[in-house]
């Protein structure tokens, strides 16, 4: 049988498939789980061409009828874990008879699916008014509104949806998972925990060699990166020999990595605290953070939406003021 390269044993029972994106980060890793009826994915990836070979070339060289799929498990509404459900649903109900996997997410998570990847247009963009608000000058305003659908488009079609309940306990197989919620990259992401093997499956939420997003968009629930850091405080109570992100490599040391990116954090605020001492848009305190020369429209909704996070969180510390009557609203030091 041919190799798949893009297709790694974990742990027992579990497998890594890494997807191609067609973004800088490059892939995302989805999971197969064995049970003891057949097999659980987590996380879909982005539906084009590539991913969906991909896929099929991962049931192959596992020799996994997609008929056999049981559940698709989403830990956050992100188009590169959440856009493949469909297809899948879709691919795994032709293979089966009378059966269709249900693809389930936390009921915030996916009540966020449907307003974000279910916009139908009638309305302006939301992140067009959202964008103008943070001071982006109007042409890359429209290009990331253009990006976004284009992105709607590869989140097609739509999976139909089942909601799964966090702080809860969810068998798979030999394993059992404690299922974790944990806001800030996005407001309901869940993380699995199998505190007998000392194993999480940590979606987006912490990951090896970069910081995960943490950003403030149109639909976030208040403050993501105190919420975020909030999750991290608990995460490091929690006793792990390995964690399977949802991008890079493994992590195998836990607390290191929490630490690190809890630092990163603090960093980050003390720059961004500096640059709007004066007064400045978000907008402006982003090109003073990231080079923005060197980003594409995608990866300046990013940048854009974790500058305001990071300011925003300065503002409830009270160490930054909003001053909303200004247009558009300005951050300036308080101290």
């Amino acid at each position: 049988m041919q190799r798949v390269e893009h297709v790694y044993e974990v742990a027992e029972d579990l497998i890594q498939v890494q997807l191609p994106l067609p973004f800088a980060l490059k892939s995302v890793n989805c999971y197969l789980l064995r049970g003891n009826n057949g097999w659980t994915i987590l996380d879909s990836g982005l539906n084009m061409p590539a991913g969906q070979a991909a896929w099929q070339a991962a049931f192959a060289r596992l020799n996994i009828n997609p008929g056999d799929i049981q559940q698709i498990i989403l830990t956050h509404f992100h188009p590169d874990h959440y856009g493949m459900a469909g297809w899948l649903q879709h691919l795994c109900q032709e293979h089966a008879t009378g059966h269709t996997p249900e693809v389930r997410m936390s009921p915030r998570e996916a009540e966020l699916a449907r307003r974000v990847w279910g916009f139908a247009g009638g309305e302006p963009e939301p992140t067009v008014l959202f964008f103008r608000a943070c001071g982006v000058p109007e042409p890359l305003t429209q290009a990331m509104a253009r990006g976004m659908a284009h992105l709607r488009a590869m989140t097609h079609p739509h999976p139909t949806l089942h909601t799964l309940a966090t702080d809860t306990t969810l068998p798979i197989g030999r394993r059992s998972f404690v299922l974790l919620h944990c806001p800030g990259h996005s407001d309901d992401q869940i993380i699995l925990y199998d505190p007998a093997d000392r194993l999480v499956l940590c979606g987006d939420h912490v990951l090896a060699t970069i910081s995960p997003h943490i950003g403030t968009w149109p639909e976030s629930e208040p403050d993501p990166l105190g919420r975020y850091l909030a999750s991290l405080r608990t995460l490091a109570t929690l006793d792990v020999r390995l964690a399977l992100p949802g991008h890079g490599p493994l992590i195998d040391n836990w607390q290191r990595r929490l630490s690190e990116l809890a630092q990163h954090h603090t960093e980050r605020l003390e720059v961004m605290r500096t640059l709007a001492r004066d007064g400045a848009t978000a907008y402006e305190v982003c090109t003073g953070v990231f080079d923005v020369n060197r980003l594409s429209p995608h990866e300046m909704r990013f940048a854009i939406a974790e500058t305001l996070s990071h300011l925003e969180l300065l503002v409830q510390q009270g160490l930054l003021h909003r001053d909303s009557q200004a247009t558009p609203p300005r951050y300036i030091g308080t101290v």
